[in-house]
């Protein structure tokens, strides 16, 4: 994948072998990994991720999409968005993303949100997408709101932390209510 811009400086690229060390920047930060099953990260867990991410690439076929999040003015990876196809048959992904905290609360992880699911049912022609957050990542529930997901209910249980078994909160999205990147009124939703 060349580049794929978001927005007039942030764009997706594929994840290199050598944005392991910006990566490490946001995952070994506890404020990045609060709500996760991993983290904070040493530098071997970066390194490994960043390898399973490039073996999975290689995989066919392809079920596993990790795309670098890059802030084309400071020449960095600022996070990371990723689709995973949980069964070719049913047609079926699930989306996550993560960023830098330097880059919340600026409408990014909408932008992100909003291009995975875009590529999901546009690229990959999936039906259903969705994605998990914790009960209390009111941020992330908010943008899976904002990126058209509706809340289906919570997984209990759904994994394990190292203070003890988290729940999920599951929202989800079907190809037939995905708008092609567009809101009711014709409007892009991707800017």
């Amino acid at each position: 994948m060349e580049r794929k811009y978001l927005s007039t400086h942030i764009y997706f690229r594929n994840l290199r072998k050598e944005d392991w060390k910006d990566v490490h920047d946001y995952a070994s930060l506890e404020s990045v990994s609060e709500f996760q099953s991993w983290g904070p990260n040493h530098v071997n867990d970066t390194i490994a991720y960043v390898e399973d991410a490039l073996n999975a690439a290689k995989v066919i076929p392809k079920s596993r999409y990790v795309h670098a999040l890059v802030d084309e003015r400071v020449d960095k990876v600022i996070g990371a968005g990723e689709i995973i196809i949980n069964s070719f048959t049913n047609r079926a992904g699930e989306v996550g993303y993560i960023l830098h905290p330097d880059y919340w609360g600026k409408g990014i992880g909408t932008l992100v949100g909003k291009a995975l699911v875009n590529k999901g049912f546009s690229e990959l022609k999936l039906h259903r997408i969705s994605a998990t957050c914790h009960p209390q990542n009111i941020s992330s529930q908010k943008v899976l709101i904002k990126i058209g997901m509706t809340l289906e209910g919570r997984i209990r249980h759904h994994m394990k932390l190292n203070e003890g078994w988290r729940d999920s909160l599951l929202y989800g999205i079907l190809e037939n209510e995905w708008t092609g990147g567009m809101n009711h009124a014709g409007h892009s939703r991707l800017l």
